[in-house]
């Protein structure tokens, strides 16, 4: 069984494997109020990860190995997730009253005519939505299922550094679940928000589109922060590091803004405006009440506003960890800068209190 849904009872790392670095998160909880214990971002060597596979697997354990170390924490059990585009997931009705081994069992079987692959290559999970709107007698399962060699990588490069994967979740669903912190921000009392996420990462951006709080739509594209290192490094004749490490930390000449990242924002804004365009022509909406940035570049200051300007659509900087307590660990301001980039780390980490 993939894990995808599995419930469990001690702290889990959320770590978050992207193109450029490994982010991790760990979380407690007090009643309904959650903490952040602890927290580091690590960066991966090149091309170890490319989109979204991981291709180095001692690359990609090493750099856990020293963001455990960063984090300093003690935690050895972790939640991780597969992109979206590797999951297919499937709504199937079922007969109600199944235990889960016949529910399971059941599903093996029909399973084939879903997915495209051999099953013995294949990861699966289900989890019981509730009763079928068409039918009482029935229920309603959500199939998900993901090539096992995605799992197994991920796995493999966490015990490299010593952490066992308790949990292999869906990015989509562990951004669901940080949204649901995200939401409380937006002080809307309206229960049926359409809200798009829009998660720029340094070579993929994301659109996530949510309804009630689900997720009903999601497209990938590439474009990201890395193309401004890349013209960083070009127009000023730096090297790839300091190249990123300029572009966080300042200290670039003074044509910077107008020449290299006005561009760059504007061009941010055309994607994100052709984004959802491919989602309103998929008929379901023309609108979205509000815009959510998340990933490394949504902390690029005033996007957020040259976006409500341009699309005219309220957008937000998304920081999940708003209302959270600090440990004494956690650099507030580092967490306050890299909250957007922290979306999937958090809802993975949030898999602890399931």
């Amino acid at each position: 069984m993939l894990g995808l849904f599995n419930k469990k009872a001690n702290t889990l790392l959320g770590i978050d494997i992207s193109s450029t670095s490994v982010k991790l998160i760990e979380l407690s909880r007090s009643g309904s109020r959650y903490k952040v214990e602890a927290y580091a971002v690590e960066p991966l060597p090149p091309n170890a990860v490319v989109e979204k596979n991981i291709a180095e697997l001692d690359g990609v354990g090493q750099a856990l190995a020293r963001v455990l170390v960063k984090a300093r924490t003690s935690a050895k059990h972790a939640a991780v997730a597969v992109a979206g585009s590797a999951v297919i997931t499937k709504t199937i009705e079922m007969e109600a009253g199944l235990s889960d081994d016949d529910l399971e069992n059941q599903l093996k079987i029909e399973a084939d005519q879903y997915i495209p692959y051999p099953l013995e290559e294949v990861a699966i999970d289900f989890e019981v939505q509730g009763v079928s709107a068409r039918n009482a007698e029935r229920v309603d399962v959500l199939l998900a299922a993901c090539r096992k060699e995605n799992v197994e990588v991920r796995e493999a490069a966490l015990s490299v550094a010593g952490l066992t994967a308790k949990v292999v979740d869906v990015e989509a669903y562990a951004l669901e679940r940080a949204y649901g912190l995200v939401v409380q921000q937006i002080g809307s009392d309206r229960d049926d928000l359409t809200v798009a996420i829009i998660d720029i990462g340094a070579t993929m951006m994301t659109l996530s589109v949510l309804h009630n709080g689900k997720t009903i739509y999601s497209r990938e594209s590439m474009f990201g922060g890395r193309q401004l290192t890349e013209e960083i490094q070009r127009r000023y004749g730096l090297s790839v590091d300091e190249a990123g490490l300029a572009k966080k930390a300042g200290g670039l000449p003074d044509d910077y803004e107008a020449e290299v990242l006005q561009p760059f924002k504007e061009a941010v804004v055309q994607q994100v405006s052709r984004s959802l365009q491919f989602f309103f022509a998929s008929g379901q909406f023309n609108d979205v009440d509000y815009i959510l940035l998340a990933g490394g570049t949504a902390s690029i200051p005033d996007l957020d506003r040259l976006i409500q300007q341009k699309i005219g659509t309220p957008t937000l900087v998304a920081n999940p960890f708003a209302e959270m307590a600090l440990g004494s660990k956690v650099n507030a301001g580092s967490l306050a800068s890299d909250a957007p980039a922290l979306m999937i780390a958090c809802g993975l980490a949030m898999r602890s209190f399931d």
